[in-house]
């Protein structure tokens, strides 16, 4: 079977440079996620949140309240 298609030269040109360009990529890391700043995200998100609300209740007693101590 013949495919419908046939391979010039500039396709292989193209494909030679996708593949150049994703090499660029590879070595490219993602941060790991930082549990810090997830925590103080959340803390300021619930602040913010209950202030909505009316709740005045600080980023120290939020905090405790997660952390069991309130």
């Amino acid at each position: 079977m013949k495919p419908p298609y046939q391979i010039t030269t500039e396709i292989l040109t193209l494909i030679s440079e996708i593949e150049r360009n994703l090499g660029q990529f590879e070595p490219m890391v993602l941060p790991e996620p930082q549990p810090k700043l997830r925590k103080e995200n959340k803390i300021k998100t619930l602040q913010e949140s209950l202030a909505i609300e009316g709740n005045t209740l600080t980023t120290e007693q939020i905090t405790a309240v997660l952390m069991g101590n309130g």
